[in-house]
């Protein structure tokens, strides 16, 4: 089946297709919405209201660009929605205490994917949203500022403040590494 006629399918509400275009976003899908998420079962809950709303909207494909980006795009809007919901997303964490760390060149090779993303998932709320969305999906500070209703120059703060973090995650694992 082309991808035209599965979303032809779905603007029926036909659920065969529905359920088709399900297994073959949903996995997909679900990696982006647990990067925004603080654990799983929230990352479900953001796959499963994502999904409602590219039933409720697929009419409104209009063919023109990718099918997969018009539905990520609905998954990372529905994923900041519930940020922005939740009473935590003020949470901030200094990191201006700690000094620059000395990294070796090369420890940031030693981490695989899954390493990286867990430690990506182990920033506070701000930050993740951020870095995520400016460094893994490649939005400008300036789209970032819009999305989240902050300023431009919060957008830059807390991408420098998850990078130290991050930095200082990576260094105390080089020092258990050695």
């Amino acid at each position: 089946m082309t991808e035209k006629e599965l979303i032809k399918g779905c603007i029926r509400e036909d659920r065969y297709y529905q359920q088709e275009l399900f297994k073959l976003y949903a996995g997909k899908m679900l990696v982006v919405c647990l990067r925004y998420a603080r654990h799983e079962m929230e990352a479900e809950d953001i796959l499963q209201d994502s999904f409602i709303k590219i039933f409720d909207n697929i009419s409104k494909f209009e063919f023109k660009g990718s099918f997969e980006g018009w539905i990520r795009r609905i998954v990372i809007n529905t994923a900041l929605k519930h940020y922005s919901k939740k009473s935590f997303k003020q949470e901030q964490i200094g990191v201006d205490a700690h000094p620059d760390f000395p990294l070796e060149p090369d420890a940031y090779a030693h981490l695989n994917e899954e390493e990286l993303l867990n430690l990506i998932a182990k920033l506070p709320d701000g930050y993740k949203v951020v870095f995520n969305l400016y460094a893994i999906e490649g939005y400008s500070h300036k789209e970032i500022s819009d999305m989240l209703g902050i300023q431009e120059s919060t957008s830059r703060s807390q991408l420098v403040k998850a990078r130290k973090m991050l930095q200082a995650m990576i260094f105390d694992l080089q020092k258990i590494a050695v």
